[in-house]
């Protein structure tokens, strides 16, 4: 496999920006093979409906300018739906217990959740932080666009927030106690 097909992969994979350092430690070739193959790459990928974006010494793969109409539809459609039942599972999994992990979020769903959390990111209503120290992956947060339009000026604000909370925190507790002695 070329060196631009492996890179293709990692940024697909990825889902978002990667740094050169990382690309050569992933692929394990030296920073001007991963500079070479970013190159073939932006070249095999013109007038694609992807490309290679650029900013600093991050890389990202990303619709093309040239869907924009495409993607804006589909969007728009997007957000026209109602959020249904998983949506409002989720959402209110992120309120009450976030920030957390789409991991969590899966766990206690018993189901993937990654749709339902795009769903909700393209909305505004969900968005993405810093992950954890040891955890792997971003953690999901509700936007202050959200909270606004619930009519809410913190999160604490939440309809028995400090109740569902320690309900939570205490359940965690204990399933973590569980874990720990299996």
């Amino acid at each position: 496999m070329e060196i631009e097909a492996k890179i293709e992969a990692v940024l697909f994979k990825k889902n978002g920006p990667v740094e050169i350092r990382e690309l050569c430690s992933i692929l394990d070739v030296k920073e001007n093979e991963v500079i070479d193959g970013l190159h073939k790459l932006k070249e095999n990928l013109e007038g694609r409906g992807v490309t290679l974006l650029e900013n600093s010494t991050e890389y990202s793969l990303v619709t093309s300018k040239q869907a924009s109409p495409i993607i804006e539809k589909m969007v728009k459609d997007e957000i026209g739906k109602d959020l249904g039942k998983a949506g409002l599972e989720t959402l209110s999994i992120v309120l009450y217990k976030g920030p957390i992990a789409r991991k969590e979020i899966d766990y206690i769903r018993g189901v993937n959740s990654t749709f339902i959390l795009r769903s909700l990111m393209v909305r505004g209503l969900v968005e993405r932080t810093e992950s954890r120290e040891g955890s792997r992956g971003p953690l999901y947060k509700t936007t202050s666009e959200l909270l606004s339009f619930l009519g809410l000026s913190k999160i604490d604000d939440l309809p028995e927030y400090d109740q569902v909370k320690k309900e939570i925190d205490e359940v965690s507790k204990k399933e973590n106690s569980i874990n720990t002695e299996e």
